[in-house]
């Protein structure tokens, strides 16, 4: 990556070491080891830093690394997907868990508060679920190598991108079965219920 040559070089012009580097512009070694090995990019506040200190533009660092920064994942987006992710799923699992006592409890007892509580549970879930929709699609997720791929941090390969995008019609048709499946399976569920503990 251009970037990177390009921190090397005028950083051994100026004579100094990654350490030194690291100290004038307030980050750490390893920091700078990332960026010279392009395993990271330095954000504005520190290009900026950069230029001042070796006496070059902006563009003169960066150069044909624009693009590719770009579509640099930040670790903070990453983090919020991946948290969003598992308070969905675990909603998931306890509406799922909960579904059938709190039916039952509530049919055989006239205890209705108990199914409300259950609605509530379940719209809770499905207001997370929107979030995380919304995360996938400000973050152009829609495959599940994709989603895998983004919380890792990373971003899939030009090839491996294109393959996924022609996934995509399909995985939507997925979708709406998937969730018409889920539908008919939690109405059938209620009306065995209901018929159990009614009759």
């Amino acid at each position: 990556m251009e970037i990177a040559a390009q921190i090397r070089k005028h950083r051994q012009q100026a004579g100094l070491s990654q350490e030194q580097l690291a100290q004038n512009i307030y980050v750490t070694r390893q920091t700078v080891s990332n960026w010279e090995t392009g395993k990271s990019y330095p954000d504005i506040h520190s290009l900026l830093l950069l230029s001042s200190l070796f006496d070059v533009t902006v563009d003169q660092l960066i150069k044909g690394d624009i693009e590719t920064m770009k579509q640099e994942i930040s670790q903070e987006a990453v983090d919020s997907f991946n948290r969003e992710s598992r308070i969905f799923a675990a909603m998931c699992i306890v509406s799922a868990v909960t579904f059938i006592p709190a039916a039952a409890l509530g049919l055989s007892r006239n205890q209705w508060w108990v199914l409300g509580l259950w609605v509530f549970l379940y719209g809770l879930t499905m207001y997370e679920a929107f979030r995380v929709e919304k995360l996938k699609k400000n973050h152009n997720l829609h495959t599940y190598r994709e989603i895998v791929a983004y919380s890792e941090g990373r971003t899939l390969e030009e090839l491996e991108a294109a393959e996924e995008r022609g996934k995509r019609p399909y995985q939507a048709v997925f979708n709406v079965l998937a969730s018409a499946a889920v539908g008919v399976l939690l109405a059938a569920l209620a009306i065995w219920v209901a018929g159990f503990f009614g009759g």
